[in-house]
């Protein structure tokens, strides 16, 4: 299983770079501006997630495989920026597949550190999550899962959807394959369909 993580690990990585990268070129940021995008999108929720595991060292310091790929993602945004966007004009694909690579390695680290499933659904949402979260407050922009639009929901499901199967002791890859698609395919079709959470409106008016 650990090999398995790890690639499912830096192939997170790399999409994730990618999303970062586009978003800060569509930003008109510089080529520096453009690398700190990506790596943080790519990194910034493994980092959260490692800091809570006491226990653990951030991954990237001691895996520096993440940073040559990162690296490589940021240089394809940037040399294939135009065709990317033709492909997918505001990042979804990239942040969907990110999304389930990362929602599925969260959840097999807090298995490996003995931790209740509650928890290890929320270490897989952190991961999944929040480097998005991190790369959009420094393009400026609100947090994609603070608005209505569907995103960690599908995190805690697809996480909750690994668990399940790991109880009725379905076995690699199928264990990572079928809640990694049914996340990255949930996302797409919330997405196609414009399908959103109710927003929590103050309805008291003006004195």
């Amino acid at each position: 299983m650990e090999t398995i993580l790890i690639y499912i690990s830096l192939l997170g990585s790399l999409t994730f770079a990618i999303s970062g990268a586009l978003k800060a070129i569509n930003k008109n940021f510089d080529p520096f501006g453009v690398l700190i995008i990506g790596f943080i999108t790519a990194v910034g929720g493994g980092t959260i997630r490692d800091m809570l595991l006491t226990d653990k060292t951030v991954f990237w310091l001691n895996e520096s495989t993440h940073l040559y790929v990162i690296l490589g993602g940021v240089i394809l945004a940037i040399i294939f920026r135009n065709k990317l966007n033709k492909f997918n004009k505001h990042l979804l694909f990239f942040d969907a597949v990110g999304l389930g690579l990362f929602t599925i390695t969260g959840v097999q680290i807090g298995l490996e550190n003995d931790l209740h499933f509650l928890n290890c659904i929320i270490l897989g949402t952190i991961t999944g999550s929040f480097g998005g979260v991190l790369r959009d407050v420094l393009v400026n922009e609100t947090p994609v899962i603070f608005k209505k639009e569907i995103y960690a929901t599908i995190s805690i499901v697809g996480g909750a959807i690994y668990l399940l199967l790991l109880k009725l002791e379905v076995q690699n890859p199928i264990l990572q394959i079928v809640p990694i698609a049914l996340i990255i395919i949930a996302r797409l079709l919330i997405l196609r369909f414009n399908i959103s959470l109710p927003q929590i409106k103050n309805n008291i008016g003006p004195p």
